[in-house]
């Protein structure tokens, strides 16, 4: 631990621009926030890690500033991470790394009943219409806009009790399927859904196993995502603000009552959507949730 922190401050003292990392130990599922100011003569391209791309944005309230958030996935390796940061200097390639390590986030279990189609569907034509929909959903999930449509701080898609967190170890009808890849939070059928910020309509649609759904754009790979809707309010292709009616909540697709998912992705990585919300505004967009 204590070699990692004295190689971080070794690169603060040898970079050639300022480089702000929020933290350098990031739990597995969550996501990484680096700061840049803007210098004469340097010309920030991108992030790279494990030769994954990430895009260097603009900040929406400091002319001087750009950040990059960096998505580690739930089953991401528990080790150090380079970081490779690539940037021009008076026209010249050039780049600097900086570590970064994931840690467990010691999430909990949960034991879920639900009809067993919906656990282990044997239906060809079911398999085929959840592979279709899984395809569909990732060639979304890679799709990088460079559009930024995030000028406000996040709100919660509504305002309600959390019935399951991020992380929680699933284990559906006695068998372990996996984790819970969002937050849930309690809803009765007909609750309006709020769009967390600004962003894209890019899929409404009912799914096998998320039921109503809709996926909202927000430019740079960031995506957030609202499951088991009973009303769509959205069409794909609309560009909706922060606080906007997405649908209403519902009990459709893979559920054991009424209830909304809510999650994130960056560049196709699934993420703690409260993790990353609260990173944005408390570090970028500036506002409380």
């Amino acid at each position: 631990m204590k070699s990692l922190w004295i190689l971080a401050l070794a690169y603060c003292f040898l970079f050639a621009f300022n480089v702000d990392v929020h933290s350098h130990l990031i739990p597995n599922g969550q996501t990484a926030l680096l700061e840049f100011s803007k210098i004469e003569g340097i010309v920030y391209k991108d992030v790279e890690v494990e030769k994954k791309h990430f895009n260097i944005i603009e900040n929406p309230l400091k002319s001087n500033k750009l950040y990059a958030l960096i998505p580690f996935g739930y089953y991401e390796k528990l080790e150090n991470k380079k970081i490779k940061i690539n940037y021009l200097e008076n026209n010249k390639n050039q780049h600097e790394d900086i570590l970064l390590k994931v840690i467990d986030g010691k999430y909990k279990k949960e034991a879920i009943k639900v009809s067993s189609s919906k656990v282990n569907p044997t239906k060809k034509d079911v398999k085929n219409r959840i592979s279709r929909e899984y395809k569909e959903a990732m060639h979304i999930y890679y799709r990088i806009t460079e559009h930024n449509y995030l000028m406000k701080p996040f709100i919660l898609p509504l305002k309600s009790k959390i019935t399951s967190p991020f992380g929680k170890a699933r284990i559906y009808n006695g068998t372990l399927k996996g984790y819970h890849s969002g937050t849930d939070f309690r809803a009765k059928i007909g609750t309006p859904i709020l769009a967390a910020n600004g962003g894209k309509v890019v899929l409404v649609k009912t799914r096998f196993y998320s039921g109503g759904t809709v996926l909202l754009d927000h430019g740079n790979g960031i995506y957030t995502c609202y499951f088991h809707m009973s009303k769509f309010n959205v069409k794909v292709g609309e560009v909706v603000q922060r606080g906007e009616i997405l649908g209403l909540s519902g009990d459709s697709g893979r559920v054991t009552g009424p209830h909304l998912h809510f999650s994130a992705r960056i560049n196709g990585v699934q993420v703690d959507p409260l993790q990353l919300i609260s990173l944005m505004n408390e570090n970028i967009l500036k506002g409380k949730i």
